[in-house]
């Protein structure tokens, strides 16, 4: 016999077990497709889950009384307003208990100013992912100025208080500094309260280009030291949770020596928030916008808001980012913006004068 196991062959597949074939081979795909989406889904979830556990290990705040550290924008400016033009008195420091909240040379230190030369710089960016708003990038002059090395702390808005009655900031309990936050930068401040002790210290808000100039230098850096987000020269995006000391960064510091610059708290300008020339943002951004008490009983039931806008008001630049902010509103270019009337926890300022000499 001449013929081999190996040379005989299987009958060929009937079209119908072909076609059963490929229903089974189909189906096989299609279940491994399905089993890795399901595997790689479980995977994302448990990373987010991981990120969340992580994230709320390493919060410096009490989750469960997370109510009392944030609020809505709109709760505290409504707790801000009651709180500004509220009926009562409230005890706060006199002239010598305030001035002795430092030491002298703490006094010197806080209170010194760093000259910024008169000269050009680049202003905005073209960076395609920087919101539109900040562009673009275009060469601006200013003249000789000086401004406050650092953010006005606590210290000092309590001996602006003392000496002219001014109401103390909503965050000071009984009208004292929280404990420990002597030189932290004084928060709760509206664009009113700012120009009130500039003008107090005779001095007076920087202008946005004053404060971009002293924050990047002349050659176009993102942030004050150069052009990589380092996480360890600044307070940012609830990496500490609370402002901070504002000499506790100097690592942070500009070209020029001047500190807090990026993070801790977002800082009033005295500009009004206006496109660039040439910007491609849209108009409506830089429209003031108010929320409209619904007509119908059904859409005030929903909760539902509109938002109009106000061509009677201007929002007010601010700059630097702060600590609860996205770490990349912190670049020296970026543009934040605020109603001037507002105050929050994040809000502060500095100063700047036109006496160079």
């Amino acid at each position: 016999m001449t013929t081999s196991m190996h040379s005989k062959h299987r009958a060929p597949l009937t079209a119908e077990q072909m076609a059963r074939r490929r229903s089974y081979l189909g189906a096989t795909l299609v279940t491994c497709i399905v089993l890795s989406l399901v595997g790689g889904t479980i995977h994302i979830l448990e990373l987010g889950s991981n990120r969340m556990l992580d994230m709320r290990n390493r919060a410096n705040i009490d989750l469960t009384k997370e109510e009392t550290y944030y609020r809505a924008a709109g709760e505290e400016t409504f707790r801000q307003t009651i709180h500004e033009y509220g009926p009562e008195d409230i005890k706060t420091y006199t002239v010598e208990s305030a001035t002795a909240l430092l030491t002298p040379e703490l006094w010197a230190e806080v209170n010194s100013m760093i000259s910024i030369p008169a000269g050009s710089f680049t202003m905005g960016t073209n960076n395609p992912k920087s919101d539109d708003y900040n562009g673009p990038e275009h060469e601006v002059t200013t003249k000789a100025y000086k401004i406050d090395k650092y953010p006005i702390t606590n210290a000092q808005y309590a001996l602006f208080v003392a000496e002219t009655g001014y109401r103390p900031p909503l965050k000071w309990d009984n009208g004292r500094i929280p404990p420990g936050k002597v030189l932290h930068p004084v928060i709760m401040i509206s664009w009113a309260n700012a120009t009130a002790y500039a003008k107090w210290a005779g001095k007076r808000l920087p202008t946005e280009m004053e404060w971009e100039k002293a924050a990047r230098g002349t050659d176009a850096r993102r942030w004050p030291w150069g052009n990589r987000m380092e996480p360890a020269r600044l307070n940012t995006y609830y990496n500490i949770g609370s402002t901070t000391d504002v000499t506790q960064f100097p690592q942070g510091a500009s070209p020029y020596g001047v500190m807090d610059m990026a993070g801790n708290v977002s800082e009033w300008t005295v500009d009004n928030f206006e496109p660039y020339q040439g910007s491609k943002a849209a108009s409506e951004v830089f429209n003031v916008k108010v929320a409209q008490i619904p007509q119908s009983a059904s859409d005030r039931g929903k909760k539902m808001v509109e938002f109009a806008s106000v061509k009677s008001e201007q929002y007010k630049v601010m700059r630097g980012g702060s600590w609860k902010g996205d770490p990349f509103s912190t670049s020296a270019y970026h543009r934040g913006f605020a109603w001037p009337q507002m105050a929050s926890d994040f809000f502060g300022f500095r100063c700047v004068s036109d006496d160079v000499e």
